[in-house]
C-alpha cells in the first residue's frame, strides 16, 4: 500500500501544494452530462448506495459535502466478511475494496447524481485498479448494487459517457451485485475532517471538494454530516 506514510516524501508534497495551489493537484475533475436514465423521485425517504473509488477517505468526504446524503460510512465490498479489516484488505488479496456506503434521501439527490459526482469528481473511473498513488485491487472502481434498478442505472450510465467519450480512456468500473458492507475500523471514519492537514488528505483529497463545490454547487454543503461512534462500531 502506499499512502505517503514517509515523512520526507509527505513533507515535500505539502512543500510542492503550498507554492502550487491545491486546487491544481490531484485528479482532475470531468464535466460529465448528467445520467439519460435515473430513478424516479417515488415517496421513498431513503435509499443506500456503495460506491468503491480509491483511498475511502476522499470518496467518503466527498459525499459527506453532497446535499441529501443523510449519512456516509468508509468500508470493505467485495469480499468476505472475516478479511474485512484494514490489515488484510491492504494485502489487495481479499476481493475487498476501499468502499462508501451512501444514505440518501432520493427525494433531494437521485441516484444517477451520486454517480454523476461519482464519476466526474470523487475518482478517476478510467484507473484499472489504482487511484492516484495507491495501487492494488483494494483501489479499484467498483459500484456495488442494491437492486437490479441500480445496476441498469449505472451500466446505462457507463455506455452513455464512453460513448460520449468524456474520458480520453474507456471507463473500467466493475458493477456487480453487492454481497455485504463491512464498515471500516472507526479511525478511518470522518478521515478529512479531522485530518485536513495532512499532506495526503491535502494533495489528494481537498481538490475533490473543491470541484464538488464548482461543479455542484446547487448539491455542495459546508457542513459534513459525520459518523457517529454507534454508526461504525
Amino acid at each position: 500500500m502506499i499512502r505517503l506514510r514517509n515523512f520526507a516524501s509527505a513533507f515535500c508534497v505539502a512543500a510542492a501544494v503550498l507554492v502550487a495551489g491545491a486546487a491544481n493537484a490531484g485528479e482532475p475533475a470531468v464535466k460529465i452530462p448528467a445520467p439519460a436514465s435515473d430513478e424516479s423521485a417515488g415517496t421513498a425517504a431513503s435509499e443506500t448506495a456503495v460506491l468503491a473509488g480509491g483511498c475511502f477517505w476522499g470518496v467518503q468526504a466527498v459525499f459527506q459535502h453532497t446535499k441529501g446524503v443523510t449519512q456516509v460510512v468508509s468500508g470493505y465490498a467485495g469480499g468476505s466478511k472475516d478479511t474485512a479489516s484494514y490489515h488484510t484488505v491492504s494485502g489487495g488479496n481479499t476481493g475487498h475494496a476501499e468502499s462508501v456506503k451512501i444514505t440518501f434521501d432520493p427525494r433531494q439527490v437521485s441516484y444517477g447524481t451520486l454517480l454523476q459526482i461519482y464519476f466526474s469528481v470523487a475518482h478517476n473511473p478510467t484507473e484499472l485498479n489504482f487511484q492516484g498513488p495507491d495501487r492494488g485491487t483494494q483501489y479499484r472502481s467498483a459500484i456495488f448494487t442494491l437492486s437490479e434498478a441500480q445496476a441498469k442505472i449505472a451500466r446505462d450510465y457507463i455506455a452513455q459517457l464512453d460513448a460520449a467519450r468524456v474520458y480520453p480512456n474507456k471507463i473500467v468500473t466493475q458493477v456487480s451485485p453487492l454481497k455485504g458492507f463491512y464498515d471500516a475500523e472507526f479511525y478511518h471514519q470522518n478521515y478529512l475532517t479531522l485530518h485536513p492537514r495532512e499532506p495526503y488528505i491535502v494533495y489528494y483529497d481537498l481538490p475533490k471538494l473543491a470541484n464538488l463545490k464548482t461543479m455542484f454547487p446547487m448539491f455542495y454543503r459546508e457542513d459534513a454530516v459525520l459518523v457517529t461512534g454507534s454508526a461504525a462500531d
